[in-house]
């Protein structure tokens, strides 16, 4: 086997912590962005949380008392409640075929159907008999403003989520294999290269692979049953290294697999665990990974020892990556947590399958 690998195109390479991709930005195909991604639970809560709100100012400006505030409130929320469901429903649906049309057309196709939701609200209220004039109007002039609004907050959400135009900032978010990782990993294949060559070879190989996913073109997400292989290639490199003193105990789900994670997200949560539990310790350390369905979620934990003690507090930017990045994908459906407790340090995420 042989390694052709230009080090100093790597000058400006993710192991210096920026991103080099081969080609041209301009070469590359556009990426369709969904702005009308209304089936996330988070975008549905912060819809309807914006329009009562609304519902709530605009009834204070007619109301004598808190009483008569909470009669009209109530009343307003029978029709604006159902028309933004409505129009969240209409949009969930409609996500794939509002995608294909134009900003402009995305944001004229978001307001007619806010005018329609609003035009649906104030039937419902009139069918109900709970007006007496009935403002098709003024319904239909409100929906297109609060719907404008909330196209205005999706498009702001699909550009946080666009690599095109947030290249920089991912590049940051993206955890990438250490300098001294490479060095370390060089110097235990060349000893190895005349002892056990077919050891030396695994090593590269694995390296090879580990370098192949940190220098590729950034996607939205990745299975979790690739993130486990990756990481268990990484463990594989650091087991020559470290030998005996790095326990790795695999507890893996095969149902938790079809998951999604953001890309080499998984690996430097394990890297955390060998350098803060394993490197530190003449004896070594155990680190655990662990996978398992529950119902529509995963949960997965990444568990280290520390023998030699938590040592110095670093700055938790990997951690604080993992958060961000899995915040942007998964938005409110995700969970991030960090234990410590006996002298186990544990990163327990849940995600939606």
């Amino acid at each position: 086997m042989s390694l052709k690998t230009d080090l100093s195109s790597f000058g400006e390479s993710t192991m210096l912590g920026g991103i080099s991709q081969p080609g041209d930005e301009s070469d590359r195909p556009p990426v369709r962005v969904i702005v009308f991604d209304a089936c996330n639970v988070g975008v549905v809560l912060r819809a309807v949380l914006f329009a009562e709100a609304v519902v709530g100012v605009g009834a204070m400006f007619s109301a004598g008392s808190f009483v008569d505030w909470l009669l009209r409130f109530s009343l307003l929320t029978g029709g604006v409640l159902p028309a933004t469901l409505a129009w969240l429903i209409v949009a969930c649906l409609l996500k794939r075929y509002l995608a294909r049309l134009g900003t402009s057309a995305q944001w004229a196709a978001g307001i007619v159907m806010g005018a329609l939701a609003g035009l649906y609200g104030c039937g419902l209220l009139v069918m109900m008999g709970l007006l007496e004039r009935a403002p098709w109007s003024a319904s239909a002039a409100a929906g297109a403003l609060l719907s404008s609004v909330l196209v205005a907050g999706l498009v702001w959400r699909a550009k946080a989520r666009t690599p095109a135009t947030t290249a920089a900032r991912l590049a940051e978010l993206q955890s990438r294999i250490r300098p001294h990782f490479l060095f370390n990993t060089l110097n235990s294949a060349i000893a190895l290269v005349r002892a056990e060559p077919a050891k030396a070879e695994s090593v590269l190989e694995d390296l090879s692979e580990l370098f192949r996913h940190a220098l590729a073109d950034a996607t939205e997400s990745v299975t979790l049953g690739q993130e486990i292989e990756l990481a268990q290639r990484y463990m594989a490199i650091e087991q020559i290294r470290f030998g005996e003193r790095l326990q790795v105990q695999w507890n893996l789900d095969p149902e938790a697999n079809p998951a999604k994670l953001p890309p080499l997200l998984l690996q430097p949560l394990v890297e955390n665990a060998v350098r803060h539990g394993v490197e530190p310790s003449a004896v070594g350390a155990q680190v655990k990974i662990s996978t398992v369905r529950r119902g529509s979620m995963v949960v997965i934990k990444v568990t280290n020892s520390t023998p030699a003690g938590v040592g110095e507090r670093g700055h938790g930017l990997a951690l604080a990556n993992v958060r961000e990045r899995l915040a942007l994908l998964h938005d409110v459906q995700a969970r991030f947590k960090t234990v410590f407790r006996d002298g186990m340090f544990q990163v327990r995420l849940e995600i939606p399958l």
